[in-house]
């Protein structure tokens, strides 16, 4: 059974964690270094963006984790180090600090940055910081969670409790990003640390399956960031059998993996850059399941359905508009649509045509903060869910003067 528990990237057994104020925001209150370091070297696996224009530490933090293992993250925020000459030099440069201040070798660091794309980093303010932060590692997932923020309203992390084979076992996370939503791999920036013993090859294999139905399927603007990163880290303490094949303690890590990083979807769905609702959509019956992907992720890409939320506006023909064009095999004469939430049901469209309903008990449904638009394609037994936020006036105004 897989349990939450606090803790965060600190819950399993091996990891540290900090972050601190060194310089590179203005806003001196504002974290914006963060470290975890495990006690021992890691089973590690990764997934980027795959925008064409990726952030320098992705392409340090690649050649760092090609051999499976790694043993600390570092991050910053306020500056993306993503279209600068030196951008490589610098990132190598805080894998340097790392090792300098913590004994890890720098080839052994998870590098990543995030905030505005193009403007030059400079490595003082981290190396003026650095050793505050070493000194401060210990149980402090919040501190490090802090750091990784750019314009999230709240920090992100979680943790569970699951056992393998019998043997008790952890997995939590850090996460960022409410803006630049529309991942192809992962997210903006994710952590997450486990105690499981697993294989790299496994620990990959479970990874690259897990965000084909958690973090590819989250969309707050439909723009993929220049950073995305996601890695998880797995240090073995917990005891169990290591993980070889795709057996049931295989299986039961997938299930806790999947519990992590479908939390975090709905954490940085309901917390997208001038959002005030999270909207779930629910594909079901599908002919595939590329179809019921294709299906979800299209109706909460719609910027009209996205705008339809945030006015509490029943318009499902903007969803079966989004269903039309998704590219997805369904026919549309056969598709139900339902708006749910906390307030309760309105069903809406039965065959791909409009029904008689009650206007203002659909207002009071999707006036709640979190909303689910429920399809049925009615054609098969496969099934999908995707997460995004409604569209706001505090959207255009937050991403107005972004960089200035």
């Amino acid at each position: 059974m897989v349990q939450q528990i606090s803790g965060g990237v600190c819950a399993p057994k091996g990891f540290r964690a900090n972050g601190v104020h060194c310089g590179i925001r203005k806003n001196k209150i504002k974290k914006d270094l963060a470290l975890i370091v495990s006690d021992v070297r890691c089973a590690t696996a990764c997934v980027y963006t795959q925008n064409l224009v990726k952030g320098a530490p992705i392409l340090v933090t690649k050649r760092n984790v090609a051999d499976g293992y790694a043993q600390a993250v570092v991050v910053n925020s306020g500056n993306a180090n993503t279209c600068n000459a030196n951008g490589v030099e610098i990132a190598e440069q805080m894998c340097a600090l790392v090792e300098k201040h913590t004994g890890v070798p720098a080839g052994d660091v998870v590098v990543a940055s995030t905030g505005v794309i193009g403007q030059q980093l400079s490595i003082d303010p981290i190396a003026g910081g650095m050793e505050e932060l070493a000194k401060g590692l210990g149980d402090n997932s919040s501190a490090a969670a802090e750091a990784i923020m750019t314009t999230d309203t709240v920090r992100k992390e979680i943790a569970f409790s699951f056992t393998v084979g019998g043997v008790p076992c952890r997995i939590g996370a850090i996460c960022k990003g409410v803006g630049m939503i529309c991942p192809n791999m992962a997210t903006m920036l994710m952590f997450v640390t486990t105690d499981v013993c697993i294989s790299p090859a496994m620990l990959q294999k479970a990874l690259s399956a897990d965000v084909k139905d958690s973090l590819n399927m989250l969309s707050v603007d439909r723009d993929t960031s220049t950073n995305d990163t996601l890695c998880v880290m797995a240090s073995g303490l917990a005891g169990n059998k290591e993980i070889i094949s795709a057996d049931s303690g295989y299986r039961a890590f997938c299930k806790a993996l999947h519990a992590v990083t479908s939390a975090m979807c709905r954490a940085l769905a309901a917390d997208g850059e001038g959002a005030t609702k999270l909207v779930e959509c629910r594909v079901h019956g599908a002919k595939s399941k590329k179809a019921a992907r294709l299906a979800a992720k299209s109706v909460i890409n719609s910027n009209l359905v996205k705008a339809a939320m945030f006015g509490a506006d029943a318009n499902w023909g903007r969803v079966l508009c989004a269903l039309g064009y998704a590219g997805a095999d369904l026919d549309v004469t056969k598709i139900d649509v339902r708006f749910r939430s906390g307030a309760g049901e309105v069903f809406v469209c039965e065959n791909g045509s409009g029904i008689d309903f009650s206007e203002d008990e659909a207002k009071r449904v999707l006036s709640d903060k979190e909303i689910v638009i429920d399809v049925d394609l009615k054609e098969g037994g496969y099934s999908a869910t995707a997460w995004g936020c409604d569209l706001t006036y505090d959207y255009v105004k937050i991403n107005g003067d972004y960089r200035t």
